[in-house]
């Protein structure tokens, strides 16, 4: 359980990191990690509590951080 957490947040900060260089989101490098790991915590939890899942744990990682990603941003944006 711990090694899926810690790689949870790694995959997460690796993939706010990356859409911020390469200017898919403009947010800051810190603010769109932190918008990663939140929504993978949040993910990582939910499949924990009710088994709902894409596979394996780093699939669950990749696509919550995306999610997060594009319904953070855009839902407080005006």
């Amino acid at each position: 359980m711990l090694p899926t957490i810690i790689g949870t947040v790694v995959i997460a900060g690796i993939i706010g990191y990356v859409s911020e260089k390469t200017g898919w989101t403009h947010n800051g490098i810190l603010q769109s990690i932190i918008i990663c790991v939140g929504g993978a915590f949040l993910f990582y939890f939910v499949r924990l509590m009710f088994g709902f899942g894409f596979g394996s744990a780093g699939m669950n990682a990749i696509v919550s951080s995306i999610g997060a990603l594009v319904i953070v941003p855009f839902h407080w944006r005006r």
